[in-house]
């Protein structure tokens, strides 16, 4: 970054200052990951410059004789990966690429029944301060006390409400579904059947778990988090939804897409497409359960019952009478990032929760496995004892980024 530092120094010392904190530290947030050098260069290359509104072969500007292949191409990868009939790589992110589906299938009060977000859904399934909820009527299911999806009880909200779209997909639920339940009921009601894969698409392009795109009408993703491409969008569907996808999005939503992230987004299928990215994503959900047993044995309530995926949600307050927030802060003054979370039914504040939640994936992107998971959730434990003793966590925090060193982000991936 030769010309960033020469040109401008406080940019460049809050880069390398971030870089240092990457390495150095433990990321297990479970919505980010690390991605390869290519998918970098392919982010910050002259495709930042081209303005590309429109789709291939139908742009509103001239000049497009690269950024037409390119995003055939990326689509075409896409396709490959995921066993889908039509794939539209334009959103910016996964929060527009749901409400691009949604303005293409739904009026403005029509019902959508989707996992309320204390049980693990995310703000874009229906949280009232969204914009998404403003538009459409939003209905939320739960999970039982078991911390299943109880099928039964979510076909009695679907004969009850008949909403027009029924809706799978979470940010903290850790458990797999039943795809052809899920869409089985969406066809007895009428409804269109929707599964936002942000958090496992990569352990679904890995094979770690079963393929939902043959299953549902329509699938939203991120490229990030497990898939460890660049942070963007993208919307899968049945070939009977391509047109109106397509249009909703552009211009129904969005202006002209963003090609330098197109291209990263076509590097990272390439990557997701090889055999390494299997052994990767099997990894991740070994790692997963190793995460839940060893926390478990240290006395940890799991949420939902376990994991089947790359996170586990973990009920802190109950277990060691420390708050999310307490536990989020004490975990990052000794080098080791995890968020805040809430609890099914949690009586605290989404602010102040009683949960935190933590990923896998961005450590074993690193090449740590079952022996080092292990390791960390022995850290994990004594820090949330400690949460309160500064000098204990600078001491462990020192400890983490010697330890942290022997795996370096790059080369990681």
């Amino acid at each position: 970054m030769k010309n960033l530092k020469k040109q401008d120094s406080k940019v460049y010392e809050l880069i390398t200052g971030e870089m240092k904190r990457q390495q150095e530290g433990m990321e297990l947030i479970a919505s980010e990951n690390y991605v390869s050098k290519a998918v970098l260069e392919a982010l910050g290359s002259v495709f930042t410059n081209k303005y590309s509104e429109g789709y291939p072969g139908k742009r509103y500007y001239g000049g497009q004789m690269f950024t037409d292949p390119l995003e055939n191409l990326a689509i075409e990868r896409a396709k490959k990966l995921f066993g889908a009939d039509h794939v539209n790589v334009q959103p910016h992110s996964g929060a527009p690429a749901n409400m691009i589906a949604y303005n293409a299938v739904l009026k403005p009060g029509d019902t959508v029944l989707g996992m309320d977000l204390s049980h693990g859904g995310h703000l874009t399934h229906g949280h009232p301060l969204t914009l998404s909820a403003q538009i459409y009527n939003f209905i939320g299911y739960k999970s039982n006390a078991k911390g299943e999806i109880d099928y039964a009880e979510l076909e009695k909200l679907a004969k009850k409400h008949k909403p027009k779209l029924i809706l799978a997909g979470f940010s903290a639920y850790t458990r797999q579904l039943d795809y052809k339940k899920f869409t089985d009921i969406a066809k007895k009601v009428g409804a269109i059947s929707m599964f936002d894969i942000a958090h496992i698409a990569g352990l679904i392009a890995g094979k770690a778990i079963e393929n939902p795109v043959p299953f549902f009408d329509i699938v939203t993703t991120t490229t990030h988090k497990t898939l460890r491409g660049p942070r963007g969008g993208m919307i899968m569907c049945k070939a009977e939804f391509a047109k109106a996808i397509d249009k909703s999005a552009f211009p129904g939503f969005q202006g002209g897409p963003h090609m330098n992230n197109i291209a990263a987004k076509a590097v990272a299928f390439a990557e997701a497409l090889k055999p390494s990215f299997k052994i990767y994503a099997k990894q991740v959900v070994k790692n997963a359960k190793v995460l839940e047993k060893e926390l478990t044995k240290r006395g940890y309530k799991i949420m939902f019952g376990g994991t089947d995926y790359h996170m586990v949600l973990v009920d802190v307050m109950s277990s060691k009478g420390v708050t999310g927030k307490q536990a989020e802060h004490a975990l990052d003054e000794a080098g080791i990032t995890v968020n805040k979370n809430m609890i099914p039914d949690d009586p605290r504040s989404p602010m102040d929760p009683s949960g935190i939640r933590i990923g896998v994936q961005a450590i074993t992107s690193r090449g740590m496995k079952e022996k080092e998971i292990k390791m960390i959730v022995g850290w994990i434990d004594e820090i949330i004892l400690v949460h309160d003793d500064e000098k204990k966590l600078a001491e462990i925090r020192k400890v983490v980024a010697k330890f942290c060193k022997k795996y370096p982000i790059y080369p990681a991936v």
